[in-house]
């Protein structure tokens, strides 16, 4: 398993710090480290890097090999992280692996520990605290311990690094593919991506788990969104029955949550789905999940623009997101994006508001880089239904 440097790109600064280094750079330089990191054991061309680096200029060649130089001179002072030449290609970033840091720090061998930092994350992962995961996951060096594959794909995905999970060689498709999956089904028209989810389902390609969690919670999403709200009423059926049983309380809140959204498509009374909403005010004072939180803000600021409140809307939507944000889990602040723009389409929504949410979706596909990737997506998870 590869070892992950504490390495932090800080964009809006043009710094990066490296196990504790601060190096500053041009905003070209940044750029290109940036591509290279976020793509790392990859190599690229000269070309490719300046259509990636540079898309809207027109530097030469040779641009490329300068700005390569000058990330080497600032970066020599920083170990493990090094800028490769392929030979008559291009450049690839490498950084160090495990083997070194199991001498320097001896828990990496200790099995106690290791399962101890497994339960850290785990528990942080169920409070919804990405950042929390992403700190963590950043000190392994200084921490002595190591990533188990579960862990090193989610920590990817709470990122939104959808480019490594494309891309990466660490670990295989299998590993990825309900990931990769999420990314999809929220990439665009519901209707169009719902038969895929299906017959990636009906092939059980994901591992049991998260084969489950497709099944009773996040294919509710993509039903109510295509226009089938009652096959989503149909399928939490299924949903209480395996939340009842053991080992899926923390299950409760979330499909609470879910259940409210697709009564408020449906056209629920206002009195049922208050009803709903004091229910979930309890189960969240009992489960603080910071994931759950925000997403219920954002339910609750949904039923507003059913009820053509648009300043309470605003502030409850604006909330949630936030608290998302908060989280650090960005495919979570993606998917509530496209839970607004899709239910504002649909229906009535004054229409500043609703180009408000667009714009933001639209943002965040591009910082998500899924207009880009989505061809790529499309074809792997195509692929998958005749190779897994």
């Amino acid at each position: 398993m590869g070892y992950y440097m504490h390495v932090e790109l800080h964009e809006s600064e043009h710094k990066v710090v490296a196990e504790g280094i601060t190096i500053e750079l041009l905003p070209k330089e940044f750029a290109l480290l940036q591509f290279l990191y976020r793509n790392k054991g990859l190599a690229f061309s000269r070309e490719h890097l300046l259509d990636k680096v540079w898309p809207l200029e027109y530097p030469v060649e040779r641009t490329v090999d300068d700005h390569i130089y000058r990330l080497r001179k600032k970066m020599v002072n920083v170990e493990g992280l090094d800028i490769k030449t392929v030979r008559g290609f291009g450049y690839s970033l490498s950084m160090r692996d495990s083997a070194a840091m199991n001498i320097v720090n001896p828990t990496m061998q200790d099995v106690e520990l290791q399962e101890t930092m497994r339960g850290v994350l785990g528990k942080y992962h169920k409070y919804g605290q990405g950042r929390s995961m992403l700190t963590l996951a950043r000190q392994q060096d200084i921490l002595g311990y190591e990533m188990d594959s579960f862990y090193l794909v989610c920590i990817h995905f709470v990122q939104g690094d959808l480019e490594w999970l494309l891309n990466t060689n660490e670990v295989g498709i299998g590993e990825r593919l309900y990931y990769l999956l999420l990314f999809y089904i929220f990439s665009g028209e519901p209707k169009t991506k719902l038969a895929l989810c299906e017959q990636i389902l009906e092939k059980n390609l994901l591992s049991a788990p998260q084969h489950k969690e497709m099944e009773i919670l996040n294919i509710l999403d993509l039903y109510t969104l295509a226009g089938e709200p009652h096959k989503a009423l149909e399928r939490l059926k299924l949903t209480h029955e395996v939340i009842a049983g053991p080992g899926y309380e923390n299950f409760i809140p979330v499909t609470a949550i879910m259940e409210m959204f697709i009564h408020i498509v449906v056209g629920e009374s206002d009195e049922k789905l208050q009803q709903m909403a004091i229910g979930i005010d309890k189960l969240l004072l009992d489960k603080p999940f910071l994931r759950e939180i925000g997403s219920y803000q954002v339910v609750k600021g949904i039923w507003c623009l059913r009820r053509k409140a648009w300043k309470e809307a605003e502030g409850l939507l604006d909330e949630g997101l936030h608290v998302l944000d908060m989280s650090g889990f960005v495919p979570m602040r993606y998917c509530a994006l496209h839970r607004i723009v899709h239910y504002s389409h649909n229906f009535i929504c004054e229409k500043s508001l609703h180009r408000k949410y667009v714009t933001l979706f639209e943002e965040e596909q591009e910082r998500l880089g899924l207009k880009r990737l989505l061809q790529p997506l499309e074809s792997i998870l195509q692929n998958a239904l005749f190779t897994l």
